[in-house]
């Protein structure tokens, strides 16, 4: 098994930036695609961006698509989620999530992810 812990979020203005840190204990990230969603008030949670095992492969949601970028450094057992120009739309709990499913692709549905961090609290300002 694996445990996540998320950090990074906070207060921000709107068009600013955060570094989002998911870091992975117990068996090496490596073994897990990962995934970031969010989830706001009366909203269900989403699909935010996905990575493979290796890391060469990333998805995205359409409404993040050139804003936020994801990253694994296995050395590590961290996975990164920069956020840039955010928006006061971007508001929500984000949690990163954890998945030995065997795939060539980025696993996008909750559904699919077994191991889940703490979540941490976005907040974008108008």
């Amino acid at each position: 098994q694996v445990q996540l812990v998320d950090s990074g979020g906070g207060l921000v203005q709107a068009g600013g930036s955060l570094r989002l840190s998911c870091a992975a204990s117990g068996r090496t990230s490596s073994s897990y695609a990962m995934g970031w969603f969010r989830q706001a008030p009366g909203k269900e949670r989403e699909f935010v961006a996905g990575i493979t095992r290796s890391g060469r492969n990333t998805d995205y949601a359409d409404s993040v698509k050139g804003r936020f970028t994801i990253s694994r450094d296995n050395a590590k057992n961290t996975v990164y989620l920069q956020m840039n120009s955010l928006k006061p739309e971007d508001t929500a709990v984000y949690y990163c999530a954890a998945s030995s499913t065997f795939t060539a692709g980025v696993i996008t549905s909750t559904e699919r992810y077994p191991y889940w961090g703490q979540g941490t609290q976005v907040t974008v300002s108008s």
